[in-house]
């Protein structure tokens, strides 16, 4: 098989994974803030649970380092491209996290 596909199979799962570690530290800061507001609702001390919000820290602190690991391997790999002679890009394509999800295409209803 052509190097230029396996790199772009390749580069497609990066970016796949990438995405998902993105997606997992947002939730987590997400899960963080509803804890908090959730422990201020039913008016609670602040030990309340407390061991808690001390394990969910140790968990974005464990995604965190992940994501640094993910920018580590995209560079690695991009290396590795360079040094097999992949000069292509994945052409208009852009990584999942690029591609804005926000847009909706309306249409009219009678």
């Amino acid at each position: 098989m052509e190097k230029a596909f396996v790199a772009q199979r390749v580069a497609k799962k990066l970016f796949v994974t990438e995405a998902a570690v993105d997606g997992a530290l947002s939730e987590a800061a997400e899960l963080m803030s509803e804890v908090l507001m959730a422990r201020k609702e039913v008016n609670t001390s602040m030990v309340f649970a407390d061991d808690v919000q001390v394990k969910l820290m140790d968990a974005m602190k464990a995604l965190s380092e992940a994501r640094t690991a993910m920018v580590a391997v995209h560079n690695e790999l991009n290396e590795a491209k360079l040094r097999l002679g992949v000069r292509t890009q994945m052409a208009g394509e852009k990584p999942p996290s690029a591609v804005d999800t926000t847009e909706t295409t309306l249409r009219a209803v009678r």
